[in-house]
């Protein structure tokens, strides 16, 4: 694989980037992505600081088990690859506490595990990671993964659910209300929450402009 986004930290990245990709049929969570969030977290750590080969190890390993968005098991997605993480972290050489933090990390970013972030590097990479599923990407995540589930775009006769439950796994579109539209609130950081503002309006105004172009 391609080190190269990863300048400065490439022999960490050509140790672990073999296990980043467990299933290389999802668009959403491939090395596209991995690179975003990396490129998030960079940005985000020159403001907060942070160790940065702990960050890296956690951000290439954050989706090293993949579980489908459907799946029963989805909240337990993180955990099983922070368990996973460990055992890819051993040839490191590491000490026990930075394999630790690399792996709480890797279990405390996930919108579904609901874990508390408790170190720098954790807040980062759960900001960075919720920055790619918000803004233009996360849009386009957004119904890249709702074509996957088999899920419509919108309910044609009330698209914006004002007399029936939302859906999101029937509808792409409830997808905004019931998690998209959400995220930005959360954020532990202070620049990813500076960066979070703007993908947020790109999430409203697509919302906008796509009931006006259905007619809603």
């Amino acid at each position: 694989m391609n080190t190269a986004p990863f300048a400065l930290h490439e022999a960490l990245a050509e140790t672990l980037l073999p296990y980043s990709i467990p299933n290389d049929s999802d668009g959403a969570h491939d090395i596209a992505h991995i690179t975003r969030v990396w490129n998030n977290a960079r940005a985000i750590a020159h403001v907060e600081g942070a160790d940065w080969e702990v960050l890296l190890a956690a951000t290439l390993l954050h989706d090293c088990i993949s579980v489908e968005k459907d799946s029963p098991d989805r909240a337990k997605a993180s955990s099983l690859a922070a368990a996973a993480a460990r055992g890819h972290l051993a040839p490191l050489g590491w000490d026990t506490g930075k394999v630790d933090a690399t792996c709480h990390a890797v279990e405390a970013h996930s919108f579904s595990a609901n874990i508390p972030t408790e170190t720098r590097e954790a807040k980062i990479l759960q900001d960075a990671d919720r920055l790619d599923a918000i803004g233009l990407i996360g849009i386009a995540r957004c119904f890249y993964v709702a074509g996957r589930m088999g899920s419509a775009l919108y309910e044609p006769s009330d698209p914006h659910a004002k007399e029936r439950a939302l859906d999101d796994r029937s509808y792409a579109i409830d997808h905004f209300e019931t998690k998209l539209l959400t995220l930005s609130k959360g954020f532990k950081t202070g620049e990813g929450q500076r960066m979070a503002e703007a993908r947020h309006q790109e999430l409203l105004d697509f919302r906008s402009a796509f009931f006006a172009q259905v007619g809603a």
